[in-house]
C-alpha cells in the first residue's frame, strides 16, 4: 500500500483486506490496484507473489480479441465478411453466414452448452479436457448451428477457440502444429506483450498448435494489470498506439443481443438472461471487465482511471462476495 493512494488510505487497505479475510469468498491470491496507472494497493496470499504467473481463464478470451483486431488492422481479417473457416465454405453451408464480428460477440449461432450440469457434457469441458481437446477448433467448427448466425447470444469458449483458429491460418499457411504455434506465439510477442510490458505471459497451445484462447493464457497480477491498462488507455501505451482506439471501442459496445456484453469483454449493464456479473448502478456505466472462471477479474474504469486484478479461487456463490468487496474498492475512486 503506498503511501498517498489518492483516496482514504486506511479504507483502501480495509477493502483490499476484506477479500483475503472472508473467508465467505472463498481464496483471493493476488490484488492489484491501478490508479492513472500506478499501483496503489498490492497484496499476495500465502504462497503467491508478484511473480507468480496465474492462470487467467476466460480473461483470456480477451487477449484474444485484441489479436483479432491486429490482424483486422492489418487487413487480414475483415468484421463483416464471411468467418474464414474452410469447412463452412462448402456450398450450402448455412454457417458460412457466420462472421467475424458475430463470433467476437459470442452471436454466431453455433450449439453450445457452457457450464452445464453434469460437468463432464459441458460443450467447454468437452472441448478442453475430453474429446477435443487434442484439435479444439476441428472440435468446435463442426457443431451445427441451433440459431441464424446474428439472432441469438450465447457465452460460448468454443467460439473463441474458432477466433484462436482463423488468427492462426492468417498468420501462416503451413498445417503443422509447431509453425502454427510459432507464428502466433511471435505475433502476440511482438506486437502486444512485449510493448506492453507483459514479460512473464505463457500462452497454452493443443497438440494442433492452436492458441487455447479461450482459457489457458498465465500472467503474474502486474502484467494482467498492464492488459487492463492497455485496454482503458484505448490499445495505447506511452502515447504509443498499437491498436486503433477503435477497436476498443467496438470489444466495449453492447452488442445487439445482450447489451451486457461487447465483444470478449464484460460491459458494467444488466445481462440478457437476468444474470448480476458486475456492478450495474453501483459503479459507471463505462466500467468493462475480464473475466475469469472461479473468480478471476481485471476491472477497468475508464472514468474513474482506474484498473483493478484480482485472482483467486471462488464458486458462484463465494463470487457475489468478491463482487461486492471489488465494488466497494470502485467506489473509494471519484467518478470521474
Amino acid at each position: 500500500m503506498v503511501k498517498e493512494p489518492g483516496v482514504p488510505r486506511i479504507a483502501l487497505a480495509r477493502a483490499v483486506d476484506a477479500l483475503f479475510t472472508d473467508k465467505d469468498a472463498g481464496d483471493t491470491r493476488a490484488v492489484l490496484v491501478l490508479s492513472e496507472g500506478r499501483i496503489v494497493a498490492e497484496r499476495y496470499g500465502p504462497g503467491y507473489t508478484k511473480d507468480t504467473r496465474m492462470i487467467g481463464w476466460s480473461m483470456s478470451k480477451s487477449v484474444t480479441a485484441v489479436m483479432i483486431g491486429m490482424l483486422v488492422s492489418d487487413g487480414r481479417l475483415a468484421l463483416d465478411t464471411s468467418a474464414p473457416v474452410p469447412t463452412w465454405q462448402r456450398p450450402g453451408d448455412p454457417r458460412g453466414a457466420i462472421t467475424l464480428r458475430q463470433l467476437l460477440q459470442m452471436r454466431s449461432g453455433l450449439r453450445h452448452t457452457e457450464a452445464t450440469d453434469p460437468v463432464y457434457e459441458s460443450g467447454e469441458v468437452r472441448m478442453l479436457f475430453l474429446d477435443g481437446r487434442d484439435h479444439m477448433a476441428a472440435w468446435a467448427e463442426e457443431q451445427p448451428l441451433e440459431a441464424e448466425p446474428g439472432r441469438k447470444w450465447r457465452y460460448s469458449s468454443a467460439t473463441t477457440i474458432i477466433l484462436a483458429d482463423i488468427a492462426a491460418r492468417a498468420l501462416t499457411d503451413r498445417p503443422d502444429p509447431d509453425a502454427r504455434r510459432l507464428a502466433v506465439s511471435d505475433y502476440l510477442k511482438t506486437r502486444l506483450f512485449d510493448p506492453v510490458g507483459m514479460k512473464s505471459v505463457v500462452p497454452e497451445f493443443d497438440a494442433a498448435g492452436t492458441l487455447i484462447g479461450s482459457s489457458l493464457i498465465h500472467a503474474t497480477a502486474r502484467d494482467w494489470g498492464k492488459f487492463g491498462e492497455f485496454l482503458r488507455n484505448g490499445g495505447a501505451v506511452k502515447g504509443a498506439q498499437l491498436l486503433p482506439r477503435g477497436w476498443i471501442e467496438f470489444m466495449t459496445s453492447p452488442n445487439p443481443r445482450n447489451t451486457g456484453y461487447g465483444a470478449q469483454l464484460w460491459l458494467n449493464r444488466p445481462q440478457a438472461d437476468g444474470d448480476v456479473v458486475l456492478m450495474p448502478g453501483k459503479a459507471p456505466a463505462s466500467l468493462f471487465a475480464c473475466l475469469g472462471h472461479l473468480g478471476q477479474y481485471v476491472i477497468v474504469s475508464p472514468a474513474q482511471k482506474l484498473t483493478i486484478v484480482r485472482l483467486g479461487k471462488s464458486t458462484r456463490d463465494e463470487r457475489k462476495l468478491v463482487l461486492d468487496h471489488l465494488t466497494e474498492i470502485v467506489n473509494l475512486f471519484p467518478k470521474g
